[in-house]
């Protein structure tokens, strides 16, 4: 099983947004110095807690600094951005980091930002899937393209001048595009059937119930077997909320004591969501009043902490309760203690994965059937 790295920060409101920047990048960093084998950054708009605004833009500030681990947006909200815009971006984002990005996109989940790009009473999951068919387009038909949909229409055909470069718009560097990477938040998801039917891959949420989580691996296998692919899950990503530190009492001051970054995190998702109307993704039981849902049984679930043999076996139990993964994306949270922090990653790269691994064996090591 490979390690990599998941990031939708939510830092507490105040801090300076330069700082939180430098913290996120430099977690980046040390990922890559560590080992991590590819890390993920989301977007929001309209959030002052989660102040990365454009995951491109972030990701074209580490080209150069990253040396050997892949980076992926995760994801673009394709709604919120015309597909021309996305397709071009991209492709550039691919050359500036050498052809070692991955494609992660999805309709986007947070209302306030539906609401300010105006499509908040639209069916955002065929704008996404109409997003992501005309980039795909744009990336393997020549120009002037002439895509014609419902939400947007792309063509530069009364502007083209093929001669000079004019009307044409760049591709990827990997071809015929990066590897597509879809985020799964829901049960039973059917968006990750049809994204494995489609060759592309998914991450499966760190704010998802284990339960649900394990539903995520037989809409894996049906996506692959209509699409004619094999089944490997090797390629089946699974972000958690870890924190590992040298001592027991430390990990559990930190990750659930006052002021815990891992409990402001979860606060503020659970607040989010159950207003939402998504407080089912926090409940193992369907039936469950919102009522009688508690942060504090959420917190239970979905954070692992403890000393690296602690860790280790929470970790292996888990993947036994969800099933075979190829990846685990260790979620990333704000810095409130630096040290304590970069600490977490490295025992979790130096010691956590090594012990999961040799428990595993090599074959299940890599998560594939």
């Amino acid at each position: 099983m490979q390690l990599g790295f998941f990031t939708m920060p939510i830092h507490p409101l105040g801090r300076d947004w330069r700082e939180t920047l430098r913290e996120d990048q430099e977690a980046f960093l040390l990922a890559d110095e560590l080992g991590f084998s590819e890390g993920y950054v989301g977007e929001h708009v309209t959030d002052l807690a989660e102040n990365i605004t454009s995951c491109m833009v972030f990701l074209a500030s580490l080209a150069g600094r990253i040396r050997q681990m892949r980076l992926g947006t995760g994801t673009v909200n394709l709604p919120n951005t015309h597909p021309a815009a996305v397709a071009a971006q991209i492709s550039m984002l691919d050359h500036l980091l050498d052809g070692k990005l991955n494609f992660g996109i999805s309709p986007g989940g947070l209302l306030s930002d539906a609401e300010v790009f105006g499509n908040l009473d639209a069916d955002r999951n065929a704008m996404f899937l109409e997003g992501i068919d005309a980039v795909l387009k744009i990336w393997t038909t020549e120009a002037p393209y002439n895509i014609e949909g419902k939400y947007w229409t792309i063509s530069t055909a009364r502007t083209l001048l093929a001669d000079i470069g004019q009307g044409i718009i760049g591709r990827p560097l990997q071809r015929p595009h990066p590897p597509v990477v879809i985020t799964a938040v829901a049960p039973y998801s059917k968006g990750v059937s049809a994204a494995a039917a489609r060759g592309w891959e998914p991450i499966s949420a760190n704010f998802l119930m284990p339960k649900w989580v394990g539903t995520h691996k037989a809409a894996y296998e049906e996506g692959c077997r209509q699409g004619g692919r094999a089944v490997d899950f090797a390629n089946w990503r699974v972000a958690k909320s870890v924190f590992v530190a040298d001592d027991a009492r430390t990990a559990r001051d930190y990750a659930r004591g006052e002021g815990s970054p891992y409990v402001h995190y979860f606060r503020s998702l659970f607040t989010k969501l159950v207003k939402n109307g998504r407080s089912n993704l926090f409940k193992e039981d369907p039936d469950m009043a919102d009522a009688d849902l508690t942060l504090e049984h959420v917190l239970d679930r979905l954070i692992i902490a403890g000393t690296p043999d602690e860790v280790a076996d929470k970790l292996l139990a888990f993947r036994a309760e969800v099933g075979p993964f190829g990846t685990l994306l260790y979620a990333g949270h704000d810095w409130r203690d630096p040290a304590l922090a970069r600490r977490s990653m490295r025992l979790m790269a130096e010691q956590v994965m090594p012990a999961i691994n040799a428990a595993l064996g090599p074959a299940e090591s890599q998560a594939a059937e």
